[in-house]
């Protein structure tokens, strides 16, 4: 099993203006982050606009990520769904194609009990041989993953070695830590709580501000995993702002719009998302500028 630990940046998915997917701007955006030092890839989340990509397209964005990290990064390809068997399916094409592990997020819509959860993810667990990362988000998703659940799964599906806390509580991902005894990795899923997180336990980072600033959000989360906290900490405060800017409208039309600003890639997201206008990228821009 693969150790999972440090910056892993939430791919946003490059459109084009008739938004196709636009695949030089893919490659782009991923030597961007390699370049930058982030310890894994994950394409195909909330963040990459999961939900509006086809089957066909998340597996090429899988392959790319797979091809440019070789031997340098991982890659976590996401592969949830509110479907089974459409997870199921999607994992074990990212696996097929050479994911070092898949992320997969809480069934979203259909609310399950949680025992359609327990059985939704070892049913996917068990499809793979690869690691699993379950990500809990539950202002999307309208359901949260409690953490007895998350440790029958894990006591089923030995697999199962991580999971994505984007609940917003410290708390939680506090729980987590203390009752799997570290049998279970806890990465933070909001940048804003990364420093607080790692301080009780939690291992890294799937980052939204990285696919703009990859260098400074790995820095300032290894200074944290490496017990520099004061060092940390400061890193983490100068970086706040850019959180914050990151989620003044929906995920991920700021980041979108500051890279296309920077000519990475094109402002462009799928509906029903709109994309982000210009007094959104002002803003986000002028805390970039800020931090230099």
């Amino acid at each position: 099993m693969i150790t999972l630990q440090g910056t892993y940046t939430a791919l946003v998915t490059p459109f084009a203006a008739d938004e196709s997917v636009d695949w030089a701007a893919v490659d782009r955006l991923l030597d961007m982050q390699i370049q930058g030092g982030v310890q894994g890839l994950v394409p195909c989340g909330t963040t990459g606009e999961c939900p509006t990509l086809r089957d066909e397209e998340q597996l090429e964005l899988v392959k790319r990520c797979v091809k440019a990290a070789r031997g340098k990064t991982q890659v976590v390809a996401g592969t949830g769904s509110s479907s089974t068997r459409h997870a199921i399916h999607l994992s074990q094409a990212a696996e097929k194609a050479g994911a070092d592990a898949v992320m997969v997020v809480v069934p979203y819509y259909n609310r399950p009990s949680q025992e359609g959860l327990f059985q939704h993810f070892v049913a996917v667990a068990k499809s793979v041989t690869c690691p699993v990362v379950l990500y809990n988000v539950p202002v999307r998703t309208g359901i949260d993953l409690t953490c007895d659940t998350l440790l029958r799964i894990a006591e089923a599906a030995p697999n199962v070695v991580a999971t994505k806390e984007a609940t917003g509580n410290v708390l939680r991902a506090q729980e987590i830590v203390r009752r799997t005894g570290g049998r279970l990795t806890v990465l933070c899923g909001d940048d804003a709580l990364t420093l607080p997180m790692i301080s009780v336990g939690a291992r890294g980072v799937i980052s939204v501000t990285s696919n703009v600033l990859p260098k400074e959000v790995t820095q300032a989360t290894a200074l944290a995993l490496d017990g520099k906290f004061e060092e940390a900490r400061k890193a983490h405060l100068r970086l706040m702002p850019v959180h914050e800017s990151m989620f003044i409208e929906a995920n991920p039309g700021p980041a979108k719009a500051a890279l296309a600003r920077r000519g990475v890639i094109e402002n462009v997201v799928r509906g029903p998302l709109a994309p982000s206008g210009s007094a959104v990228a002002d803003r986000v821009m002028a805390v970039l500028a800020e931090l230099g």
